[in-house]
């Protein structure tokens, strides 16, 4: 539970409570619970409708959180994930496989953050280092031999800064998947499901679409990193979320991003099937608008798209 939802988790403990009480009067109890949880679905509403930048970087980490297993096991039939750059080694950090969304062949891949300690270990709290993203241009040139769409969906912090990652070409290795994915002849749809962080986000994010969730967030650094450099403490990280503008009504208001996806009420991380299943509609929206394009229409749009960032409306 996060700090700011305090108040409601009070209310759902006393729910809880009362539809454990057992004795005559059930009907008032059954009354209360009712009023009760009517005046939970409020608060939620009142706190979720004014988020803070700073709070909304907390609920895009909030580890129930749907992660892109989560997504896959929804979203994607007949996955079969393909291991290894074929040139140092796998990343688990960095999941990539073939599957069907919605009956259509993809390339789906994407950052896993693991669900508990051991997970988290394994895939590196969803860092990757320069094998995952080779891993990845081997794949979207698969796709495009084969002619198929490519779905990736990004929760990172960011690519792993370690001493061994960056002997093996940490920057070249991003730097080289923006290039394969801004010339590739296919569709590529591109979701924010929690945090884009850096070149370790934008390495599968240079896309046709770029969708966001609401409370996701996406950004050329951490708002921890930030303070640190600018202000020499990570206390004010707060002031940084804020001044990064990070947030998907930030992106979508600078022209970074394509769409917003609603979150149900009180984040992703309390209806994640609903929340998977609004992502499943906006990307289906958004592939059969690219599919309608030639190859060569396709990688235009996608140089345009990238051209025209940051740069101010004429």
């Amino acid at each position: 539970m996060l700090d700011f939802e305090k108040p409601i988790l009070e209310l759902e403990n006393k729910i809880s409570e009362l539809r454990n009480a057992s004795g005559d009067d059930t009907l008032n109890i059954a009354e209360e619970v009712g009023r009760m949880e009517t005046k939970a679905q409020r608060l939620i509403q009142q706190i979720y409708s004014k988020l803070t930048p700073s709070q909304k970087v907390t609920v895009a980490r909030h580890p129930n959180r749907p992660h892109f297993k989560d997504y896959i096991e929804n979203m994607i039939e007949d996955f079969t994930p393909l291991a290894g750059d074929r040139l140092f080694g796998e990343d688990h950090a960095l999941i990539g496989g073939l599957g069907r969304f919605n009956g259509q062949s993809v390339v789906v891949m994407g950052q896993e953050k693991g669900s508990n300690t051991e997970e988290r270990i394994k895939h590196n709290f969803g860092m990757a280092r320069p094998e995952g993203y080779r891993k990845t241009q081997r794949l979207m040139k698969m796709a495009e031999q084969f002619k198929i769409p490519v779905i990736t969906l990004v929760d990172t912090a960011g690519a792993y800064p370690g001493l061994g990652a960056e002997e093996r070409g940490q920057s070249e290795a991003i730097a080289k998947s923006i290039e394969v994915s801004l010339n590739l002849k296919v569709p590529i749809i591109s979701t924010i499901i929690g945090e884009g962080g850096s070149g370790g986000a934008i390495a599968i994010a240079t896309a046709n679409k770029i969708i966001m969730l609401e409370h996701s967030i996406y950004s050329v650094i951490s708002p921890e990193g930030c303070a640190s450099i600018l202000w020499r403490s990570a206390d004010y990280s707060k002031d940084a979320a804020g001044a990064l503008k990070l947030t998907a009504d930030d992106m979508l208001q600078n022209g970074l991003i394509d769409s917003i996806v609603k979150e149900p009420l009180g984040g992703a991380h309390r209806q994640k099937e609903k929340a998977i299943r609004r992502v499943q509609t906006k990307i289906n929206e958004a592939l059969q608008e690219i599919l309608q394009m030639s190859p060569e229409q396709q990688v235009q749009s996608r140089h345009t798209k990238f051209l025209q960032m940051g740069r101010k409306a004429a």
